[in-house]
């Protein structure tokens, strides 16, 4: 599935995403304007209020084009906390002006941030189930979510990216909240993907009072060795002539790997995806011409990139040093393998992190992976990749409750990383059993990064890139099960994730369960393979101990020396 640039479809989320809805009873709304208009003037501590404005509510419309959903109406707030000198976090917080359930919601990020706009889906989804819902720019403005050169010797904003942002963001607009409505939030939950996955993490390792539920998709966890992945695909692709996949050659590989994991037994004829792609041995050297190069072959130095995209960086010595991309992830997407082969502003994608290190004239061309990336490591991973440390226990001790969602084709966050942090985790607190009744991780087969690709991908009404889930119950939408098991207790053992029909909008196209790792969505044998009810969840035997493109190498998510173990 082609999707737009991300910020341009969550810049618009407000205006399609947020339906009407009755509005609770509550506190009259006739002095919603006067207390909103106050806010400008609360004094907290290293808190300044830019602005407090009452956004008048919009009623649903009927246009030509079909119904265009209204919102209710909301006191915003933008706000920006500065507690030491390079330190700029700034906030937004919308506030219900009537029929306050008692719940905060906070939202994150994505990339390097710089902005709200990347948490307004989120922020939509609060409001409409009447939340007080914010979000943070994660103190990096002017950085923007692509583009980190304005970061460059400022470490303290390196650190407000890394781990302080999240909780400045949510005890600041926790005080705003109390001071709007008069008393505090009794609940608070969390949603975010990729660096907003990140920031999410980094609230239940290390400030577990902060929120009751958190849900994160695809959270970058090593984030020196997760940008050093996309360089390494990158110059991979365009050191030498030759090498770079083009579309006609992604789809290629795309099915041919699939075809080679459905006969491994890890998809199901007719899946345009793979169930297990970690349980599967691809190499793409069985595409090599052996006669002129064509579209209907790969080229030595095709292959090479296409080997290298799936191995992830490894050392002079062979040994992996971090985790690759999973057969069935080579999609020209937006964020698939064609994003990580082509520049941003004549840079890899990503890239400003290393010029951090070795200053603005940091050329990529001379980068050497075993020589440079200590030096990357000594002055960053103690300020940005503290979500690969820390411990669940005092989350967990309280009675928090963690949601992980990982799609098994993501190009832009390894999902061995999120595996891996499980696996930690479940040895630290006591065994998988137990952690489970905490936390949970649900790996999504052929979605990208947060969303789209050729898998089910509409499982969480928060998201803003795939549609929303047919229904919002628990059972098929991710924010619903996280509120009725902070709530309720009621842990989610399955959702039933959807995919829609790309020709006719609104028709499901298919339905597939989702299944708490280490349990997998496995086909009983009968009825159609498109219905959800044919799946069972179960927990299958231990993985090979080989990976795509290298059958000598042990499987990333599985070795113990890997960054983020």
């Amino acid at each position: 599935m082609k999707r737009g640039h991300c910020i341009a479809i969550l810049a618009a989320a407000i205006g399609w995403t947020a339906p009407g809805v009755a509005l609770a009873q509550g506190r009259d709304p006739a002095d919603a304007a006067a207390r909103c208009t106050a806010l400008a003037r609360l004094k907290l501590p290293d808190t300044a209020i830019a602005s407090a404005t009452l956004v008048p509510a919009k009623p649903d419309e009927a246009t030509i084009t079909g119904d265009v959903p209204g919102y209710r109406s909301f006191c915003r707030v933008v706000a920006r906390v500065r507690s030491e000198p390079g330190s700029d976090i700034g906030l937004e917080l919308w506030l219900p002006a009537q029929g306050w359930t008692g719940v905060f919601h906070g939202n994150g990020s994505g990339g390097f941030a710089g902005t709200f706009v990347l948490g307004y889906s989120g922020m939509v989804e609060g409001l409409r189930r009447g939340f007080a819902t914010a979000t943070t720019d994660a103190g990096t403005a002017p950085a923007t979510p692509l583009e980190g050169d304005a970061l460059i010797g400022q470490p303290r904003k390196w650190r407000d990216w890394g781990r302080l942002s999240t909780h400045a963001m949510t005890k600041t607009g926790k005080a705003i909240t109390r001071a709007f409505y008069g008393e505090e939030a009794r609940r608070s939950y969390y949603t975010g993907c990729s660096t907003g996955g990140q920031m999410g993490l980094i609230e239940a390792l290390y400030y577990p009072d902060d929120y009751d539920g958190i849900l994160v998709g695809a959270p970058v966890m090593n984030r020196t060795w997760g940008h050093a992945a996309v360089l390494w695909n990158y110059a991979t692709a365009n050191r030498a002539p030759g090498r770079l996949l083009s579309e006609a050659k992604l789809k290629l590989l795309n099915k041919a790997a699939i075809a080679t994991c459905w006969r491994q037994g890890h998809g199901l004829a007719g899946d345009p995806f793979i169930s297990d792609p970690m349980r599967c041995s691809f190499d793409p050297k069985i595409l090599q011409c052996q006669g002129a190069p064509s579209e209907s072959c790969l080229t030595q130095g095709e292959v090479e990139t296409a080997q290298a995209f799936y191995s992830g960086p490894i050392d002079r010595n062979g040994k992996p040093s971090y985790f690759g991309w999973l057969p069935g992830s080579e999609m020209p997407d937006t964020f698939g393998w064609s994003f990580l082969q082509k520049p941003i502003n004549d840079q890899p994608p990503f890239s400003a992190l290393f010029k951090w290190v070795f200053g603005a004239g940091w050329d990529w061309k001379g980068f050497d992976f075993d020589r440079d990336m200590p030096a990357v490591d000594t002055l960053l991973d103690g300020i940005v990749n503290d979500a690969t440390r820390g411990s669940l226990a005092a989350f967990a001790a309280r009675g928090g409750k963690l949601i992980v969602y990982h799609g098994l084709a993501d190009t832009l966050v390894a999902p061995g990383q999120s595996v891996a942090f499980f696996d930690r985790q479940a040895a630290q607190i006591g065994g998988t059993a137990r952690l489970a009744d905490s936390a949970r991780l649900f790996l999504a087969p052929g979605m990208m990064h947060c969303g789209g690709g050729t898998g089910p991908d509409a499982f969480n009404t928060t998201l803003g890139i795939p549609p929303r889930p047919p229904s919002e119950d628990a059972r098929h939408d991710l924010f619903s099960a996280l509120i009725a098991w902070a709530d309720r207790g009621e842990a989610p053992d399955r959702i039933v994730a959807t995919k829609f029909s790309t020709d006719e909008a609104g028709r499901i196209a298919m339905q597939r369960p989702l299944c708490p790792y280490p349990k997998q969505a496995v086909y009983q044998g009968t009825g159609s393979t498109r219905a959800a009810s044919n799946f069972r969840c179960e927990t299958l035997p231990l993985r090979n101990e080989t990976r795509s493109g290298d059958s000598k190498a042990a499987i990333p998510a599985m070795a113990e020396d890997l960054p983020g173990r």
